[in-house]
């Protein structure tokens, strides 16, 4: 029986549709809010919890974007949810802390430039995640590719 380590992510956007990316201060690179999900904890609660811990904001998740299936061999099965956390207006950017010290810094970034910040594999889920954003349906993905999509 599989028992994947499971993920969950926020996507966050500005009013240019840039999506929010984070620097974490004990890794390399960037990445977008969020962490592994505790044992008894949901996608959805773990996903609100990261962004509260990381970035101080209490703030609401919308559905899920996408469901990617991505096994690493450092770590054996992994299943990412990545969630819609909807535009992040000026007020609410005002207020990001990083309170427990685990991120540095902050930055939107538009969708053509963010294979420059995250490697592959993050890049392509992200990707995933902006198209079913824009068709309004959630995907699912292997490796952060849409099988129904990407052929």
């Amino acid at each position: 029986m599989a028992t994947p380590r499971i993920a969950a992510g926020a996507l966050f956007f500005d009013e240019l549709g840039r999506v929010l990316l984070v620097k974490p201060a004990y890794k390399d690179g960037w990445d977008i809010p969020g962490g592994y999900v505790e044992p008894g904890e949901s996608p959805r609660a773990a996903c609100i919890r990261e962004v509260r811990e990381e970035l101080g904001l209490s703030v609401p998740i919308h559905g899920h974007l996408v469901v990617d299936w991505a096994p690493a061999d450092s770590e054996g099965d992994k299943v990412l949810f990545v969630s819609d956390a909807g535009t992040l207006a000026p007020h609410v950017r005002d207020q990001i802390s990083f309170s427990d010290g685990e991120l540095a810094e902050w930055r939107f970034v538009a969708e053509e430039h963010i294979g420059n910040y995250l490697p592959d594999r993050l890049s392509r889920r992200l990707r995933t995640a902006i198209r079913a954003k824009g068709r309004g349906v959630p995907a699912y993905a292997e490796h952060g590719n849409d099988p129904l999509l990407d052929r």
